[in-house]
């Protein structure tokens, strides 16, 4: 087999993770079974072939991204290739910044259970100062 051939489609949930949405196959075989993928407003399955135009709306973390594939690879780059790997609508765009914000505004906090030794010492830190 080629590397045209290989590129021509790849699984789903290789794509995801060479695409950088999720850090292991795993985690992108996860999200797919449990629906937090799909195309065309479908569910689909992790070994989904993806194709360059396909359209996916991709849902992680209550942020969701509405892609366009332009490029299809197997192989994890950097940040800035994968990027290039897809295209995101606008109104995606805006609508994510939209929830980030009201996110930021509702007081959110980042963190998530319990904070580290290093957070806790910050947070010493900052209530020690008068």
């Amino acid at each position: 087999m080629d590397s045209n051939a290989s590129a021509a489609k790849v699984r789903l949930d290789k794509w995801l993770w060479a695409a950088r949405f999720y850090k292991t196959r795993e985690l992108a075989q996860a999200a797919i079974e449990a629906g937090r993928v799909k195309s065309e407003g479908e569910r689909v399955k992790p070994a989904h072939p993806v194709r360059a135009g396909h359209r996916y709306t991709i849902t992680r973390d209550g942020l969701s991204w509405t892609i366009e594939v332009t490029a299809v690879t197997d192989k994890r780059g950097s940040a800035t290739v994968a990027q290039g790997l897809y295209r995101e609508d606008e109104a995606s765009v805006a609508e994510r910044m939209r929830v980030i914000e009201l996110n930021r505004a509702a007081g959110h906090s980042p963190f998530k259970g319990r904070p580290t030794k290093r957070q806790r010492r910050k947070i010493e830190d900052f209530l020690a100062e008068p």
